[in-house]
């Protein structure tokens, strides 16, 4: 668990956009919940006011690659091939909450969805399927 740890920590600090969210992650047992802490820099319409949607969008898919760095550790950071996103809701100001499920890891590619929340779990701001090329150690 403690190695598990580590290793999300290691992912974490190579990205500096990771760092500009605030975005952070929790183990518990065999599940990784990552945590975007609210921030005023992170709100898109002030009007309503909402989180900007390429905040959660680049939440999720960072989620992902944590999972994906948790599957094989050690490992170079996947490019991303494709992402589709849907946004179902409006993401009010404050904490989000985001799991990641690796549905398909190959040799080159891995196939992840994840969901994003705020207050519950059963209702999701939004939901994002990816495809990841695994890149091999140089």
């Amino acid at each position: 668990m403690e190695d598990q740890f580590q290793t999300l920590e290691a992912f974490l600090a190579r990205i500096p956009y990771i760092r500009f969210l605030g975005m952070r992650v929790e183990l518990a047992g065999d599940e990784m919940t990552a945590v975007l802490p609210f921030a005023q820099h992170l709100i898109g319409n002030p009007m309503l006011p909402a989180l900007h949607g390429g905040v959660t969008g680049a939440f999720m898919e960072m989620t992902a690659l944590a999972q994906i760095s948790l599957a094989r550790p050690g490992s170079r950071i996947p490019k991303t091939i494709d992402i589709t996103i849907e946004y179902l809701r409006s993401a009010a100001p404050r904490d989000m909450y985001a799991r990641a499920t690796v549905r398909k890891l190959g040799r080159r590619v891995a196939n992840v969805q994840v969901e994003a929340w705020q207050e519950t779990r059963a209702k999701p701001v939004a939901g994002m399927t990816g495809h990841f090329l695994l890149r091999n150690d140089e």
